[in-house]
């Protein structure tokens, strides 16, 4: 049993998270609070694996209680939110860097289709979590977090950081993915990418409806390139960070443009990793780089292959420093990855490849 607390000060919001959690075998509710501070209280005495926490509550709001839980008690919390605002999507991002591990749509009422999605779908997220263990760490010169997750590698899946001498000699995109402790891997390379970065970087993060653009913007705040969501047929700029549009897959066409569809999903997410990957291995050939992150499935794995088959350059994030260490190992086992880093050092191996050791060359497409 995967022991939640739900920390939530609408009753209604309350009953229906609780409701989900006790209709199946595997999630036990062992405690609610309607504030922070009620919550900080019962952690010790319910010893929770997984927290569900508000944003808006009484005498302590969400960040507040993130920041004190990660100081005292850290456990993997989990953000529920309306997310229909730009404030709200604020707020939750500054609780995802206080180190929260990712972020879940509030439940609406009813019991119809959409509540037995919701509530499989949360379900789903509580174990993910439940296997991830956290621990406050310093980093530069603010306190943040570093997560881990070990229960989905082995040790025989751990691999070294090593270049391989057939990097390509030149590079034109760079294509980044990621899942589950996504937002936090994107923050740290993007935070250390320079402002004159002379390639497109084009991105896929899996995160629930509602969400993306206040992650876009919290992305905004650390890094200096600009960041904004593609457009179809639109042609992609050097210096420029791109993610697709909700529900959209992110590729490029012949022609070297977005093509943002409604296709069906490819390994069970759209945006997928591996729609992205394979059409950027297609177009830019051996010129890609594509680098695989943190997440749970396998979305993403046979797409990098085909850079990596395609003389692109492939990184994977290492296990190390991954929440969930599942997409970069699937990677790891198709023989996708040329090299595996901890996150810390994908960006300053961009920065020597395309700064120092490639010539850069802009393309327009079709040349």
């Amino acid at each position: 049993m995967i022991k939640v607390l739900l920390v939530e000060d609408s009753p209604v919001a309350l009953t229906l998270l609780k409701r989900m959690l006790t209709s199946n075998d595997q999630t036990e509710v062992v405690g609610t609070a309607r504030t922070g501070i009620e919550a900080l209280e019962l952690i010790p005495k319910v010893n929770p694996d997984v927290i569900c926490t508000d944003i808006y509550m009484p005498q302590m709001d969400g960040l507040e209680f993130t920041s004190q839980v990660m100081a005292k008690y850290p456990r993997p919390i989990l953000v529920i939110s309306a997310g229909v605002q730009n404030k709200d999507t604020q707020e939750v991002f500054a609780i995802l860097d206080a180190g929260a591990v990712d972020v879940f749509p509030k439940p609406a009422g009813g019991l119809g289709v959409d509540y037995e999605v919701t509530k499989k779908q949360l379900i789903n997220k509580i174990k993910v979590l439940s296997g991830i263990k956290v621990f406050t760490k310093i980093r530069r010169t603010t306190a943040s977090i570093m997560l881990t997750k070990s229960s989905i590698s082995t040790p025989e899946t751990r691999l070294s950081s090593v270049v391989s001498s057939s990097d390509p000699d030149k590079i034109r995109v760079v294509a980044i993915a990621a899942s589950t402790g996504g937002p936090h891997a994107f923050q740290e390379i993007f935070s250390s990418l320079t402002p004159n970065f002379p390639v497109p970087i084009l991105c896929v993060q899996h995160i629930s409806e509602g969400f993306l653009q206040g992650f876009l913007n919290w992305l905004k705040t650390v890094c200096s390139l600009r960041v904004e969501i593609a457009e179809h047929q639109q042609v992609p700029q050097p210096g420029k960070i791109y993610f697709p549009p909700e529900h959209r897959h992110l590729q490029i066409d012949a022609q070297g443009r977005f093509n943002c569809t409604l296709s069906p999903p490819v390994d069970g997410h759209c945006p997928s990793a591996t729609a992205l990957f394979e059409s950027v291995a297609q177009f830019y050939g051996k010129e890609s780089v594509g680098i695989l992150l943190t997440g749970m499935g396998r979305d993403g794995a046979r797409g990098l292959l085909k850079i990596a088959q395609a003389g692109g350059l492939t990184i994977a994030q290492d296990e190390s420093t991954s929440v969930v260490f599942g997409m970069p190992q699937e990677a790891i086992k198709l023989g996708a990855t040329k090299t595996v880093l901890p996150i810390q050092e994908i960006a300053p191996l961009l920065i020597n490849k395309l700064m120092i050791n490639t010539k850069v060359i802009a393309k327009k497409p079709g040349n």
